[in-house]
């Protein structure tokens, strides 16, 4: 219950970041499904904004709430985004795609002036790499991309669904959960990943986070690079 409240707190204080007028990316957790509900408690009040969801699921948490939503097709510019994230470190590289939307998230936070994450303080690590790094693989390469990522050393499983299945993205891609421990080397990991064919994309985030809200109880520390 307490990182809940957590959750919520630093999703309050994103709020500040969003004013009226602006386009809004709109991040995929459970994090950001605070913050999603909180904005459209302000939409309700007034506040004008458009946003442009990361995934399927806060595209529909957004139309339930009355957020108005745009898509990339209709503007290739974002005034800010809000996001959450599986881990931070000190240099406010994050690892996210627990949530499974790692590739709209990457793409939304490309596109965008202010990437806001908001945290609770368990995701606030010295070292990243105890959260299984995500890589979205498309189906052909599964298997030949996860022997590859093995020889970096890493454990790699399949993520599955609650029946047992293949986890299936909104893309429909397939989503490689790298066990790596510490990773030293974020910056140089990234661009390996990067490089091979099969990979659609990592939840290596780095250079990307403006601002990081960390939650620690009632307490909200702002972190900048």
């Amino acid at each position: 219950m307490a990182n809940d409240q957590e959750k919520e707190a630093a999703a309050r204080a994103s709020l500040r970041f969003v004013k009226d007028g602006q386009v809004v990316g709109l991040g995929t957790g459970s994090t950001a499904a605070h913050f999603i509900h909180l904005l459209g408690e302000q939409v309700k009040k007034g506040l004008r904004i458009r946003g442009i969801p990361t995934s399927e699921r806060s595209r529909e948490q957004a139309a339930s709430l009355g957020i108005p939503l745009t898509t990339l097709d209709e503007c290739q510019e974002i005034d800010v985004t809000v996001d959450g994230a599986d881990e931070v470190d000190p240099q406010l590289r994050l690892i996210k795609g627990g949530g499974g939307a790692l590739l709209r998230e990457k793409i939304v936070a490309s596109a965008t002036k202010q990437l806001v994450i908001v945290a609770d303080a368990s995701k606030r690590v010295p070292v990243l790499g105890k959260f299984p790094l995500p890589v979205e693989v498309i189906k052909f390469a599964q298997a030949l991309v996860a022997k590859r990522i093995e020889t970096l050393g890493a454990k790699v499983e399949l993520r599955r669904d609650a029946s047992g299945s293949p986890y299936l993205t909104d893309e429909n891609n397939y989503i490689l959960d790298c066990h790596f421990g510490k990773i030293r080397g974020a910056d140089g990991l990234a661009n390996k990943l990067s490089d091979m064919p099969g990979v659609v994309e990592h939840g290596l985030f780095i250079g990307m986070a403006s601002v990081v809200l960390v939650a620690h109880g009632s307490e909200i520390v702002e972190l900048r690079r």
